[in-house]
């Protein structure tokens, strides 16, 4: 573990030990990580990146990713789940920070610590679900998957297309009480890892959303420049767990070592894995300075650099565990040893957006000046009201 300093940094070692502690059972168990969750609200670690003069703790982009990389190593479904919850912090301050729609979330957040749960994992430019109007707002039904900490979710942030009768098709941007009536919260997290972070489908069945509530409308299928804001400030706040994951896995491999000596292959295997640490390592770094502690002017070309080096975070981190286990050898396929698990939470890391062959086809049309994503095509509709 790190010795970095820093408030945030001490509430992580202080609380660390007790969350590794529990991390075999609720994986064992399927078992959402509420126990570490009330102590992070404990010590308002969910406020944490709220900005001051709103009543958060104001601290920077660059050091929650630092905290979340750090927690990594002694829960990684806790630390994932927490930045997924950051990642909409970071959204709505850089909005804020920049005169768009953002402080009301933000003050709500620092006032009663609340959790947000993103819906948008699955959806992408197309959005899934189906809204109908209603005298003043929508009717909205969706299935939700991956719903990173939605068991102990306050308020939704998710998006829901629309027909508009002149526009066309939209998606509608929109917060949702976890409380509302028709929100259902499933219990289908049983998964190859990450298994304590809680990603519950969530279903939203004839939910009512004010018209005012909503805060974007931008057209379905098409590349928006929200992403540009979007995937800049999130991937370095989720690649933070698992460069963490991969640093876990590194330190059981220099420990296993330097209790087993030298042989012919070890030092080589060793260094193989520090090899593939520090690549990720790098580009973890490189997507925190990508971000610029939220400093920046939104542009596809900082999309398209967060993207790539999501991919080179993805890979190096699930090689480091791989050769963290063959360097171990056949003790290490024993769950006690600890990299069976960090492997199984690694291997989700490829899921988030988006997989590497969707990623190099964004790259090369940034390159060649096209728009970064083709327009999509979809079954009209995707859901209807039950």
């Amino acid at each position: 573990m790190s010795k970095d300093t820093g408030p945030l940094t001490e509430i992580v070692q202080e609380l660390g030990p007790t969350f590794a502690a529990r991390a075999a059972d609720n994986d064992a168990e399927d078992r959402f990580v509420a126990d570490n969750y009330a102590a992070l609200k404990e010590h308002k670690v969910f406020s944490a990146m709220v900005p001051a003069e709103l009543g958060g703790g104001g601290v920077e982009h660059g050091e929650m990713c630092d905290a979340i990389r750090q927690l990594a190593h002694y829960c990684p479904s806790t630390a994932l789940a927490l930045s997924m919850h950051q990642h909409l912090i970071a959204t709505f301050r850089w909005n804020f920070q920049n005169g768009r729609p953002g402080e009301k979330p933000l003050r709500a957040v620092a006032e009663k610590e609340l959790v947000l749960v993103s819906t948008g994992a699955g959806d992408w430019l197309a959005s899934r679900g189906n809204a109908t109007k209603v005298d003043g707002g929508f009717l909205i039904w969706a299935q939700k998957p991956f719903g990173s900490g939605s068991p102990a979710g306050d308020l939704l942030v998710t998006s829901i297309p629309y027909e508009d009768p002149e526009e066309g098709w939209q998606v509608l941007h929109c917060p949702v009480p976890a409380t509302a009536e028709g929100v259902i919260i499933g219990q289908d997290w049983q998964a190859m890892g990450m298994r304590g972070t809680g990603s519950h489908t969530v279903t939203l069945k004839n939910v009512f959303v004010p018209e005012e509530t909503v805060v974007l409308r931008r057209p379905r299928g098409q590349y928006h420049a929200f992403w540009d804001i979007v995937l800049t400030v999130a991937l370095p706040l989720i690649m933070s767990a698992y460069t963490g994951v991969a640093e876990a896995a590194a330190e059981i491999a220099v420990q296993h070592c330097r209790k087993a000596g030298e042989d012919g292959r070890r030092p080589a295997l060793l260094g193989e894995v520090l090899t593939q640490l520090t690549t990720a390592q790098l580009a973890q770094q490189g997507l925190v300075a990508n971000a610029n502690n939220l400093a920046f002017t939104p542009d596809v070309a900082l999309a398209d650099a967060a993207l790539q080096r999501k991919s080179i975070v993805v890979n190096a981190a699930t090689m480091t565990v791989m050769k963290a286990i063959e360097t171990v050898g056949g003790s290490a396929y024993f769950r006690k040893a600890g990299l069976e698990r960090l492997l199984r939470d690694v291997m989700a890391a490829q899921f988030h957006i988006m997989p590497e062959r969707k990623q190099q086809e964004f790259a090369g049309r940034v390159a060649m000046g096209l728009g970064p994503a083709p327009e999509m095509d979809w079954i009209t509709p995707t859901a209807t009201a039950a």
